[in-house]
């Protein structure tokens, strides 16, 4: 795996330092923090992005609906008053940690010859490869799953225990000693962030259940008991570490032209004006010509 021209990555970041997870490999490029949005004054959070763009050229910002309100109207605000379509604020519906596990592939991408139209779009497709949950000592406050009734009666038994799985297709079970979660059908890696509740059911019965290859564990998110409605949880997400697998999954969907600002998005929407579909797609010679003209440290496909 070579490494060809230096150039300048898009930037990725995120909203809190619990969000730049460690590097998965020698290739994943730092987090950006920007840490105390809703405390700083408004000159300072204009100054910061804006030398971001300086820097980077594009800026990608991964964060949570947990966040407080106050830090997702700063991050707006700014991006209106600096009137730039070079700042993508990418807000999926992901458990906290899922969310950290997500911005760090996108770190590991980063690293690629990919286009920031093409960095930013990723994070939609490579939410579809996630499996984010967590084990729950209670589900009476839990809104962002569906919770039934005699569950809802269950959670107030002492000692019961829930295992929920938030992404990719709800689930919600109490924990017996035969329970367990419909998990990834590819081989994947776990990362868990214990909060207040001791149990090794993840990290022991479920991880056996989804053969997981591959375990470490992390901080619990300080935005994840806002999340998940208790503190006495074990988050957990499971997830594709390769960056070779991340960039063949990329580069294998087809690319178009976002119509309004110019850029190459994959899906049907751009990430960074926002502009939806008419799209046009890349013509096959264009294609061609790009792949002809990929850079050195470009990684094999496969």
């Amino acid at each position: 795996m070579g490494y060809g021209e230096l150039r300048v990555p898009t930037a990725i970041a995120v909203t809190g330092a619990d969000m730049a997870l460690p590097a998965q490999d020698e290739r994943t490029l730092p987090a950006v923090v920007l840490d105390g949005l809703d405390r700083q004054p408004l000159d300072h959070s204009l100054a910061v992005l804006q030398t971001l763009i300086d820097q980077h050229g594009h800026v990608v910002v991964v964060y949570s609906r947990a966040v407080p309100p106050a830090v997702d109207q700063r991050l707006r605000t700014v991006r209106s008053l600096l009137e730039s379509d070079r700042i993508a604020l990418f807000q999926p519906d992901l458990p906290p940690l899922g969310l950290a596990v997500l911005a760090r592939q996108l770190r590991q991408l980063a690293s690629c010859d990919l286009s920031p139209g093409v960095l930013a779009s990723a994070g939609r497709l490579l939410t579809h490869y996630l499996h984010a949950g967590a084990l729950l000592g209670s589900v009476a406050k839990l809104d962002r799953v569906p919770v039934g009734l005699k569950q809802h009666a269950k959670s107030w038994v002492p000692g019961s225990q829930f295992a929920v799985l938030a992404h990719p297709q709800p689930q919600l079970v109490r924990i017996t000693p035969d329970t367990t979660l419909v998990g990834p059908e590819f081989a994947t890696s776990m990362l868990v962030a214990r909060g207040q509740l001791p149990s090794d059911w993840v990290s022991g019965s479920l991880a056996k259940s989804w053969r997981i290859q591959g375990l470490r564990e992390a901080p619990l998110p300080a935005e994840s008991a806002e999340w998940w409605g208790t503190g006495r949880l074990i988050e957990f997400c499971a997830f594709l570490p390769d960056l070779s697998v991340l960039y063949q999954l990329v580069t294998s969907v087809r690319q178009n032209i976002c119509h309004w600002c110019g850029i190459d998005v994959i899906g049907d929407r751009c990430v960074f004006c926002s502009a939806t579909a008419p799209v046009t797609p890349v013509p096959q010679h264009q294609q061609h010509q790009q792949h002809q003209q990929q850079p050195r440290h470009q990684l094999p496909a496969g």
